[in-house]
């Protein structure tokens, strides 16, 4: 009896830093729902944040869970999993998170959450158990994410440019005022849809490591993807200011057309990802659709010293993650 009741109390526990995982996903990527439509002030950042917190939550009524399938038995073999693997992948990811989070870095919870786990499997078993398609499908689209999103934001100005040649630039920033509602809620389901099931992924791994679910049930149960949705949503309410003010102000300066066209391309890009079952970024992408607006409008407005910075994080995040993951994989078992 006491096996099982530390087995159970190691299992809430690890839940609960999941959840806190999840929460500072939306904490650290509220700036890539909102920097766009704050910038351009169709928004102020208190809407903004509400505004994209709701969006993130409905996408529970949208997407269905390939990402978290991938994120739960795509990534790692089943078998390997213990609470120490699932521990250590945690606290690298929420550690990388808070060290870019503070420094106003746009680097990826996402990928951090996979470097983080890559790293927990490597420090127990190697890295025979690693699965190499999820990995290599996720590893492919820290570059293709961005690219997709630059150039879908980038045909997406040419194409409104071209549209509204003919139309007065008071008229289109009316116009785009409004239309940028509707693409800042889509990028916002986008978020919600992707960076969710993430959670939802590593909660459902650690529930058929230890037995609770059954490891050829088809999803979690429910209480696990309501706690994602809503702790990312309520961590987006929150926001993270500091990565606003990077991506909202200083890669490039928007206006409401130029908002639109990043929030559209983005969008686009997030919910072909998540239809494919790839965990993206969503920083990665939004990054990418921002200077592809800007680099049509005229590019060298686009700070693009700045933009490599945020690439060598981008490069950095799996290995650094993975890094303090497999410290704390060894860490947990001396102390547990």
């Amino acid at each position: 009896m006491e096996s099982i009741s530390i087995s159970f109390w190691a299992v809430a526990v690890l839940v609960l830093l999941a959840v806190a995982f999840d929460f500072m996903n939306g904490f650290h990527d509220a700036a890539n729902s909102i920097a766009t439509v704050v910038s351009t002030g169709v928004l102020k950042p208190q809407q903004a944040v509400l505004f994209a917190a709701f969006f993130n939550v409905v996408a529970i009524a949208i997407f269905h869970l390939s990402v978290a399938r991938t994120i739960g038995k795509g990534i790692v073999e089943p078998g390997v999993v213990d609470h120490h693997v699932v521990f250590g992948a945690l606290i690298g990811a929420i550690t990388w998170n808070v060290i870019t989070w503070w420094y106003g870095i746009p680097s990826s919870s996402s990928h951090a959450l996979i470097g983080g786990i890559v790293g927990a499997v490597i420090a127990k078993a190697g890295g025979a158990h690693l699965i190499a398609g999820g990995i290599l499908k996720t590893v492919a689209f820290i570059f293709i994410s961005p690219i997709l999103g630059f150039v879908l934001g980038s045909l997406m100005m040419v194409l409104v440019a071209w549209i509204f040649r003919r139309t007065s630039p008071i008229r289109v920033d009316r116009w785009f005022r409004r239309l940028q509602l509707v693409s800042a809620g889509l990028y916002s389901l986008g978020h919600g849809g992707n960076d969710a099931q993430k959670t939802i992924g590593i909660i459902w791994m650690l529930l058929v490591a230890a037995g609770y679910t059954a490891a050829e049930a088809t999803a979690p149960p429910a209480w696990v993807i309501w706690a994602c949705y809503v702790a990312i949503g309520m961590g987006t309410m929150f926001g993270g200011w500091r990565i606003v003010k990077t991506m909202g102000q200083r890669l490039t300066k928007l206006k409401p057309v130029g908002g639109f066209c990043a929030e559209t391309g983005g969008a686009m890009t997030l919910f072909l990802a998540t239809a494919l079952g790839v965990p993206v970024s969503t920083t990665h992408t939004i990054t990418g659709a921002i200077l592809g607006v800007g680099s049509v409008r005229n590019a060298s407005t686009v700070r693009w010293g700045l933009a490599g910075n945020i690439v060598w994080a981008w490069i950095f995040t799996i290995p650094a993650a993975a890094f303090v993951a497999g410290a704390f994989y060894w860490l947990s078992l001396t102390l547990y």
